[in-house]
């Protein structure tokens, strides 16, 4: 089931412009006052995934296993916007410990077709639900 509700948006220079909300059962629902992504002028902004399994609402385990289930939140979401993997023009992976990138690597590398996004990755003290890794990104129409 995918959902999707407009709004428009006055901008500065009076053009209207659509923003959209993506929503999605194929990845977890937000757990706060966010949409799991919005789409604004052709550019989809996805919010930070969990690697939490949309079905069991179960958080995977393990480093290899998060990133993956991470990334495939993701994917889920993109497809539900008409989008794959090779729209995504910027991710942030942000992990519990940088100790964990390596293994991330090996997870997201292969999520891509050599094309890959821009990136940044940092260690933060604590993610939501005592999680490994939290990957954002962005992707472009």
């Amino acid at each position: 089931m995918i959902f999707v509700s407009s709004l428009l948006i006055d901008s500065n220079n009076k053009k209207n412009n659509t923003k959209k909300v993506i929503a999605t059962d194929k990845a977890p629902g937000a757990i706060g006052p966010y949409s799991q992504a919005i789409e604004a002028n052709g550019i989809l902004f996805i919010s930070g995934q969990l690697p939490i399994d949309p079905v069991t609402g179960e958080l995977a385990q393990g480093t290899t296993e998060q990133a993956r289930q991470s990334l495939e939140n993701v994917k889920s979401i993109l497809e539900s916007a008409g989008l794959t993997m090779a729209h995504v023009v910027k991710t942030t992976v942000f992990l519990k410990d940088m100790s964990l990138f390596a293994d991330m690597n090996k997870v997201y590398e292969t999520y891509f077709d050599g094309q890959y996004p821009a990136r940044s990755a940092f260690a933060v003290k604590e993610l939501p639900k005592d999680a490994l890794i939290e990957i954002e990104c962005i992707a472009v129409r």
